[in-house]
């Protein structure tokens, strides 16, 4: 299996890639740079190591299934097995990440990581290179004026002072020129930045208004003929209070018990431990993934819902 590719390809995607049990690879954004010496650096992301999260998010594990055509369990055994082998490597070898870097053990036995840097995991960076600026050098214009001047003074019809005079608009020409380039390398760079940000803010705006309208979702039905019915009225069953607190994850949230109670089949019937959760102040009915006395439980549900999964999901914390 080739676990350390997969790895380096989800660092393409992801801002954290976790191993379980093992640590977490995380990319850090740096901005462009122009050094001293006139080399550009486009902007890219540097890669570090944290051995202290080790929390499986399910991430690498669904990637791993994928590829390899496994269940998601038996991608997790897989990785358990690869780093149980790279643990007992590492007591005396060098471990190393094609495109990554290196993890080894220093002289006090802790993990030390090395990155490669020689691959930018931005992707808005792609076909962005270092180079170094190449400086003009307009010492070479004054010789040959003087040199103009001094061969062929008998034959000119002007004086030197008309020359001067004709030449220096060419010189404010380029002059204007090399500040109008410098205006424009600005205006993207600073333009670049500006996007971006705006991007993240207007990302961050979605999400709340998707949390928002999930909570405060109501279905329009249209308008129904009246009919006659008997009804007979039966308890609502609803979460059960109990003295400890409880950690749901929230898949949708219902102005009426039966759309929550639908919900709640439809997902003990997928497989997951579904429930209705407290209902909001607004009388919402709230139906749950899961009910969990672990708030640790409750998150890895929710990260592998919304990041593996790629569906709708929130947390809610009941007291």
């Amino acid at each position: 299996m080739l676990l350390t590719r997969y790895i380096q390809e989800l660092l393409y995607q992801y801002e954290c890639v976790t191993i379980p049990h093992f640590g977490a690879f995380l990319t850090r954004p740096l901005m462009a740079k122009v050094s001293d010496g006139g080399n550009f650096y486009p902007p890219r992301k540097e890669v570090t190591f944290n051995q202290l999260l080790k929390t499986n998010d399910g991430i690498l594990a669904h990637y791993v299934a994928q590829k390899e055509g496994l269940t998601y369990e038996n991608a997790l055994r897989l990785i358990e097995k690869e780093v149980s082998s790279w643990k007992k490597r590492l007591k005396t070898q060098t471990l190393r990440f094609p495109g990554v870097g290196e993890i080894l053990l220093n002289f006090d036995k802790k993990i030390t990581f090395i990155p490669w840097g020689k691959v930018n995991f931005d992707t808005s960076s792609f076909g962005l290179t270092h180079f170094k600026r190449k400086l003009s050098n307009n010492t070479i214009i004054q010789p040959k004026i003087s040199s103009l001047m001094k061969n062929n003074n008998d034959d000119l019809m002007f004086t030197p002072e008309k020359e001067k005079t004709k030449k220096s608009p060419m010189l404010r020409y380029a002059a204007i020129g090399i500040i109008g380039i410098a205006l424009l390398a600005s205006s993207y760079y600073f333009g670049d930045q500006y996007v971006t940000e705006q991007r993240l803010v207007a990302q961050q705006k979605a999400q709340q208004q998707i949390e928002k309208n999930v909570q405060e979702a109501t279905f329009d039905l249209g308008t129904l003929s009246e009919i006659e019915v008997s009804v007979v009225s039966k308890p609502v069953q609803e979460a059960t209070p109990l003295d400890e607190n409880y950690y749901s994850v929230i898949a949708g949230s219902f102005r009426s018990i039966e759309n929550a109670e639908k919900k709640v089949e439809t997902l003990n019937e997928e497989g997951y431990t579904a429930a209705l959760a407290q209902s909001s102040p607004d009388g919402l009915y709230r139906a749950a993934y899961g009910r969990f006395t672990s708030k640790k439980e409750a998150i890895n549900l929710l990260y592998y819902i919304k990041y593996t999964l790629k569906e709708d999901a929130w947390y809610l914390e009941e007291k």
